[in-house]
């Protein structure tokens, strides 16, 4: 790949972001444009922000990277990642939007009528988001070295900057407009150099589908336990993602929240079919990338080596700004939604507290990508996918749909998930892939079931702490009635 062309992809989806955001400060002034872009977000501009901050380094490039390794194994992640919306839709979507809240720990305060609760939940949400951040940068580190030969560190600390530039400048109003912006360029970005990969295959006289079968690396396919874990961690991560949920605050009313997740669900289903393009093409003609273990290469690096010459440069530019794209919209989701909580609980909950709280929620994953490295975007990914499953979703599935839910099972229950789930994360990161036994290398088939048990067995030990405000609250976030918590 021609050097100049990365670092004109580049700088053109930095100045674009930019120019966004900026023009999002115009129309920033009040807390509620901060936070929730005064809850005026129409379904379509929403799912189209939604679609570009979901759509991460493991979508973008980890996916095509895992269908290169492992085959048809991998199409369990584009599967689990579209299903839990439909978990979302049926569930979460609605009730969280009539609740009113800012933050989810605003929600879990309000249900349970507990500080200590949302003090629990705050930092859960603060964990879950840096752990999300930090692949998001090794996705720009890979990038950045790929397609300009510069070290690696710029990728990620280029990301970061133009971030906080963003968010600092008009918050989730701003970041609305540059995330819609986003998803549309990622998908053009796959869509328009798969076409001519599709193109090269079908004048190649290769037999696709009995090419793409070989297994270039040898890799013993994954067993029915690895995949039904990575399916729960999918299906029931997605319901605790702060940047994610943070979004149907935005909504006018929980109607529109259903409408959003509807079409967020067919823009994901659209965007999943290229990343597919690009594994099965790599296993055909770049095993090489597997053996050398830069699977996650394989989207930045095909089109300019199947198709080659300038329109090879041109597609592999398209492909670098949708990657960048990729990782500037999730990331900029993801510290949107930790400044609102740490800007809440921390530093007062006005505008400039926001502002701090965004170049710390920032600042600090960047030490931690600097200081790492990783070779496996969606496998990373699919870990705090996990996580997630086992410390937010319980909390939010059983406060919404649980009477008996109480503070004390609330805390029990993301503890226990954190502690298993974040011990069988560390243990695989100390141990390394080879030494890991399956079990704790995918542990959301235990930690979440168990997660859910601890919550519910210490909810019913103490009945006595079931909130009198319950009845109350529960009504409202099953009907479309005023919000919970007021407008700040």
């Amino acid at each position: 790949m021609n050097p100049a062309v990365g670092v004109v992809a580049l700088v053109v989806v930095s100045l674009a972001t930019a120019v966004i955001g900026f023009y999002g400060l115009r129309i920033s002034r009040t807390t509620g444009d901060f936070y929730v872009a005064s809850r005026t977000v129409p379904p379509w501009w929403n799912a189209s922000a939604i679609g570009g901050e979901y759509l991460s380094a493991a979508s973008f490039l980890g996916v095509a990277g895992l269908i290169l390794l492992s085959g048809t194994d991998a199409l369990w992640f584009p599967v689990g990642y579209t299903a839990g919306y439909l978990m979302l839709l049926l569930f979460v979507a609605a009730p969280l939007r009539r609740s009113g809240a800012y933050t989810i720990p605003d929600f879990t305060e309000a249900r349970l009528d507990s500080l200590a609760v949302r003090r629990v939940t705050s930092v859960v949400v603060v964990v879950v988001g840096w752990l999300y951040i930090v692949p998001q940068l090794h996705g720009a580190a890979l990038t950045i070295r790929i397609a300009t030969g510069l070290p690696s560190w710029v990728g990620s600390v280029s990301v970061v900057v133009v971030v906080c530039l963003t968010v600092v400048a008009g918050g989730m109003r701003s970041i609305t407009f540059v995330q819609a912006f986003q998803y549309w360029l990622k998908l053009t970005a796959l869509a328009v150099p798969a076409v001519f990969i599709m193109f090269v295959l079908a004048g190649s006289g290769t037999p696709a589908v009995a090419q793409a079968a070989i297994n270039p690396t040898g890799l013993s396919p994954a067993g029915p336990y690895q995949n039904i874990s990575l399916l729960v961690a999918l299906l029931f991560g997605t319901l605790g993602l702060p940047h994610v949920l943070v979004r149907f605050y935005t909504n006018p009313d929980g109607q529109s929240a259903r409408r959003t997740t509807l079409i967020v669900l067919g823009l994901l289903s659209v965007f999943y079919l290229f990343p597919t393009v690009y594994g099965l093409a790599g296993r055909m003609f770049a095993p090489e990338l597997a053996r050398s273990g830069q699977a996650d290469a394989v989207v930045l690096l095909l089109p300019g080596q199947l198709v080659g010459g300038t329109a090879g440069d041109l597609l592999s530019a398209l492909v670098v700004g949708g990657a960048f794209a990729a990782f500037l919209s999730t990331t900029s989701g993801l510290v949107v939604s930790l400044a609102g909580v740490i800007s809440q609980d921390v530093l007062g909950g006005n505008v400039h507290g926001f502002r701090l709280a965004a170049v710390i929620s920032a600042a600090v994953p960047l030490g931690f990508a600097l200081m790492t490295d990783s070779l496996a975007l969606a496998g990373s990914v699919g870990l705090v996918f996990a996580f997630t499953a086992s410390t937010v979703c319980p909390v939010l599935l059983l406060g919404i749909w649980w009477r008996g839910l109480t503070d004390a099972g609330a805390i029990a229950g993301m503890v226990t998930g954190a502690l298993l789930c974040g011990g069988a994360m560390i243990y695989g990161a100390a141990a390394g892939a080879a030494g890991t036994p399956f079990w704790l290398a995918q542990p959301a088939a235990w930690t979440v079931p168990a997660a859910f048990a601890v919550m519910v067995l210490v909810s019913r030990a103490t009945k006595g702490r079931v909130p009198r405000t319950m009845s109350r609250i529960m009504t409202r976030l099953h009907t479309p009635e005023r919000p919970l918590i007021t407008e700040r």
